[in-house]
């Protein structure tokens, strides 16, 4: 058994005498009265793998007695001052729960205890008018104790302003202004666990790779960023899809892609023989995940067009088909894209990232400038998106044409993502074809759903029929998709038009 909650907290230095050099909160923002608690007593232990992989991507898994949340906690960076904090309940080892959603972190490293922390803390709570709770103030004293034989001992004193759940982040603002007119200021480590490592000795030798240097402005430089930060991207949704949560698939598939384009796109800054193997096996990913999110996509947008009908053209038990339809192919699909995240082979993929950005396979291009270097590729992806324009646009209507427009909305993506590369170097004008680009992609992405959602409604006519039930209502959903891919492709020539306009170009062609 697990339970999640976001954390949102700031850490600070300790004010000069303890307890009694805090200010007095009472009237600031919504606080309408503070309350002492504790102290209490906590005794936390750090686990890691032996070069820290989860401390390197600033997560944290620890096993705590005392105060009133004991048990595991494993907690996952989010925005800002937020974070994801998962907990288990005590126990002798590591939970397998928190051991898969420490995963994509880990890769299966063994993970034990490396830094041992103990605290007495004293609590001041700010509560509301109603003497609901808004926020609490901790006030440790931390002592660390590196795990290792002969490891070192710190001891220190912090300052945490900790959020209460539901309370808009705005009233840390509040706070600090008022913490800062006493002189106290923000702590210079981000967690405990950072300063312990680094004053016992116990993160000593576990500094990761730096990626090379001599790059930085050029082209090269660009590309590595874009590849960094989605590589990161998906090690960090890797827990979120294995919780199911909202959208968690798609974004990782889209994050595949964005990967995937970028390598192609980029061939001249980073050297194919070692890119394309993984492209492959970013293709292969985002298919394990593709059959997931094109399942649920299909799902809500046949039941919304359904519950648009009026009662009267709703024939037979529709819906009780289209839930048994969602159901039977849900759980195949989620249980597939489980089973993908638990295979060595997807391991292999994010350690075979982690690779390309430390030790990058650079090609001349990297040293290029990169108003020539990107550019000359983001033209290049127009070119190719153009091209399948035309061979779609020269077939009658009918599924040739349309599975050219797929082949163009592929292509519509493409562009889209090489011109995310470049727009921190190139700025407007490739944001400004990068812009259209995704309207291209968004009108092709409304057509292509209607054509798979036909051939969905004409097999699920089919199994009504065959069970004697009334075909009509799937029929004149047919018809109602059919329709909306054709009005989508009228739509097409306009949207082509504005993207296609020689002026969006003509900057990034000198």
């Amino acid at each position: 058994m697990t339970q999640s909650k976001r954390e949102t907290e700031r850490k600070y230095e300790p004010p000069s005498g303890g307890v009694a050099g805090l200010p007095d909160l009472t009237g600031v923002g919504p606080v309408a009265s503070v309350t002492a608690a504790g102290p209490e007593e906590l005794d936390a232990v750090y686990h890691d793998t032996e070069d820290l992989r989860l401390a390197g991507s600033s997560a944290t898994l620890r096993r705590r007695t005392g105060g009133p949340d004991a048990g595991w906690h494993l907690k996952l960076p989010l925005a800002g001052d937020t974070r994801e904090e998962v907990w288990a309940p005590l126990s002798d080892e590591v939970p397998e729960s928190l051991r898969e959603l420490a995963l994509s972190r880990t890769r299966g490293a063994e993970l034990r205890p490396v830094v041992r922390i103990r605290s007495t803390r004293t609590v001041r709570r700010l509560r509301d008018a109603k003497g609901g709770v808004l926020a609490e103030l901790s006030l440790d004293e931390v002592r660390a104790d590196a795990a290792a034989s002969g490891g070192g001992r710190a001891e220190w004193s912090e300052l945490e302003v900790e959020l209460a759940e539901g309370v808009h982040a705005g009233l840390l603002d509040v706070v600090e202004k008022k913490l800062r007119k006493k002189g106290i200021v923000r702590a210079d480590s981000p967690s405990k666990l950072a300063r312990a490592l680094r004053e016992t000795g116990a993160g000593a030798g576990a500094e990761p790779e730096r990626c090379p240097e001599g790059v930085a402005g050029s082209a090269g430089a660009y590309v590595l960023a874009y590849v960094r930060e989605q590589a990161g991207r998906l090690v960090s949704l890797d827990p979120a899809v294995r919780g199911d949560l909202p959208d968690a698939v798609h974004q990782m598939r889209v994050t595949c892609r964005r990967l995937r384009g970028c390598l192609r796109s980029y061939r001249s800054v980073l050297d194919r023989r070692v890119t394309d193997p993984l492209r492959a096996e970013l293709r292969w990913l985002a298919a394990e995940l593709g059959v997931a999110r094109d399942q649920e996509v299909l799902g809500e947008r046949i039941g919304a067009a359904l519950a648009e009908l009026p009662d009267e053209l709703v024939l037979g038990p529709v819906a009780a088909r289209l839930r048994v339809w969602e159901v039977s192919h849900g759980g195949e699909v989620r249980s597939r894209t489980r089973e993908a995240l638990a295979t060595p082979r997807y391991l292999r993929l994010l350690d075979a990232l982690d690779a390309l950005v430390r030790r990058p396979p650079l090609r001349a291009g990297a040293a290029g400038k990169p108003a020539r270097t990107l550019a000359r590729a983001v033209l290049k992806e127009y070119d190719r998106l153009a091209g399948r324009m035309e061979e779609a646009l020269a077939f009658p209507a009918g599924r040739a044409r349309e599975t050219g427009l797929h082949e163009a909305r592929k292509a519509a993506k493409k562009l889209r993502y090489a011109a995310e590369v470049a727009r921190p170097a190139l700025g407007k004008p490739v944001a400004r074809l990068g812009k259209r680009a995704k309207a291209v992609q968004s009108l092709l992405g409304e057509h292509q759903d209607a054509v798979v959602a036909q051939d969905a409604l004409r097999g699920l006519a089919v199994a009504a029929h065959g069970a004697g039930e009334s075909a009509f209502t799937w029929g004149l959903l047919h018809g109602l998709e059919r329709a909306g891919a054709e009005a989508r492709q009228r739509e097409l020539t306009e949207v082509w038009r504005a993207a296609s306009d020689p002026a969006l170009r003509a900057p990034l062609q000198h």
